[in-house]
């Protein structure tokens, strides 16, 4: 294959990326205006609506669609590496508040995609206890890469 050819199958793997995360955000727009109804009709305010659909806007169109591009019901496998990895690095006003709110709306979320069958009851299931299990660690690493006195290629990063 010619570097011609090399070239334009990249652009072409390129153009098929874009498409996808451009289709994906179509989709996930859809499905935060559907859990936004959800939320207001378990009781909600509208502010802390926003806040958790804020918070899932980044998770679904940021990190679901950084290197790969994840559905929301796929991404129920990648919260630890979200919240344990991905936003402490990328988000720059990650904090242990950050973190557990970010964690609340996740589980909120996934709990309406489960209430919906959009993923499995065990999915959920597992997705509770991990964030059970692994917050302290979570919120540990941020603790870390937020202090200014830690070294992180000497303290091993990351967790």
């Amino acid at each position: 294959m010619t570097s011609t050819d090399e070239r334009n199958l990249m652009l072409d793997d390129d153009s098929d990326y874009d498409i996808r995360c451009q289709q994906l955000r179509q989709e996930n727009a859809a499905l935060l205006g559907d859990f936004s109804r959800w939320l207001k009709n378990a009781g909600l305010g509208a502010a802390t609506i926003r806040s958790h659909c804020a918070k899932l806007d980044f998770y679904l169109n940021h990190f679901l669609l950084y290197a790969d591009t994840l559905t929301p019901a796929e991404g129920v496998c990648y919260v630890g590496e979200f919240l344990g990895d991905w936003f402490i690095h990328k988000a720059m006003w990650s904090n242990k508040t950050t973190v557990k709110a970010n964690a609340a709306s996740l589980k909120k979320f996934y709990a309406f995609m489960a209430e919906r069958e959009l993923i499995k009851p065990e999915e959920f299931a597992s997705l509770k206890q991990q964030i059970k299990d692994e917050l302290p660690e979570w919120l540990g690493a941020v603790e870390r890469y937020n202090d200014p006195d830690v070294d992180l290629l000497e303290d091993g990063w990351p967790i």
